[in-house]
């Protein structure tokens, strides 16, 4: 496993796209001071992943970006591609060629790409860390690191000599496994809190669970005696509905009666009339005593009449039509009167 080519395009000094392209074996940047030698070596360190901004020689991540001279405007982002030859697999990755990329933005930004395709931070490191490479993997030894290297105690010295055999990469992998369970355990003790919080609710609830079913239960069983009295009363009302029929069908062939009757003592009133007016002044006192008679007839039958409507207005729910039966009523008295007048004019004449 080689580095193939790295591509640089408005990274610090790069402003135009510069592709350098490595051989096998040891390739050599030669150039005067500030030509910008260290920038293809930071260039390598940022698109494996550093976040450093001390590393990378600059105050803030935006300093990579090309800032313009007097000749030229300053760029809005800056990108690294690295190709590296995977002929040997030393990648874990199933292509003969990998290119790694990094884009950064002036509003702070990173894009990270994988052959092209969009992915994290961390799948870069994973990737890298596992065939030695990476940013802190040693494989970039800056200026100044190697006095520090010399200068470092024990402790540190360990440190380095654990990252540069590979055990950063797992060290790493128990950092996140830790914090993943961390942030489980927290998420447990959570979880914990509102089992214990809902079992504090579940006897209320239960209560009201309960109440709710047996509301439910009397609701049901009030809806089905409300059916069965409903259809009681409409049968009692149907029923009752046929006796008024049946008492009404009565009534009118009772006031159909009453009316033969008065019409019957109206006409017999009228042929007393004419006889009366046919025969001499021997006959009148036997006329006024018959006239008598009927007066005393209409009168008896004025009172059965009266007690009859009486009688049938309290029978019934129903209005009843009781003009007819009281125009009659009005005409029969009419009649008395007359036959009464008649028989004081006859009394009359007889004292004559």
């Amino acid at each position: 496993m080689h580095l193939k080519s790295l591509t640089l395009k408005g990274f610090k000094s790069f402003a135009q796209t510069t592709t350098l392209n490595f051989e096998p074996g040891v390739t050599a940047v030669v150039g005067p001071n500030g030509s910008g030698k260290s920038n293809v070596v930071d260039a390598l360190a940022w698109v494996m992943g550093e976040q450093g901004v001390k590393s990378l020689r600059g105050a803030k991540m935006e300093d990579v970006i090309f800032a313009g001279t007097a000749s030229q405007a300053p760029l809005g982002r800056a990108s690294v591609e690295l190709v590296i030859d995977n002929a040997d697999g030393a990648l874990p990755i199933e292509y003969s060629e990998v290119s790694i990329s990094r884009t950064l933005f002036r509003n702070g930004t990173s894009e990270y790409a994988i052959n092209g395709d969009q992915c994290r931070l961390l799948d870069v490191q994973e990737l890298l860390s596992d065939s030695g490479l990476g940013r802190e993997m040693h494989v970039i030894v800056g200026q100044g690191q190697l006095d520090s290297i010399l200068r470092a105690d024990p402790l540190e010295r360990r440190g380095l000599i654990e990252e540069a055999a590979g055990v950063l990469k797992y060290r790493r992998r128990k950092e996140r496994s830790e914090r993943k369970l961390e942030a489980m355990q927290g998420n447990l003790q959570r979880l914990n809190d509102l089992i214990s919080e809902v079992g504090r609710q579940l006897k209320p609830l239960a209560k009201q669970a309960e109440v709710a079913k047996r509301a439910k239960d009397i609701g049901q069983r009030l809806t089905e005696v409300r059916s069965k009295l409903y259809s009681i009363q409409l049968r009692d009302l149907d029923s009752r509905l046929h006796q008024l029929n049946a008492s009404e069908s009565e009534r009118k062939a009772e006031r159909e009666i009453l009316n033969q009757q008065l019409e019957s003592t109206a006409g017999y009133i009228k042929e007393l009339e004419q006889s009366l007016l046919g025969n001499d002044g021997n006959d009148a006192k036997e006329l006024v005593y018959r006239l008598e008679g009927i007066a005393r007839r209409a009168e008896s039958s004025k009172s059965l009449l009266e007690q009859k409507i009486q009688r049938l207005q309290s029978e019934s729910d129903f209005d009843i039509d009781t003009d007819s039966l009281s125009n009659l009523l009005r005409e029969n008295e009419q009649e008395s009167a007359l036959q009464s007048q008649i028989v004081l004019e006859l009394e009359n004449d007889l004292k004559k």
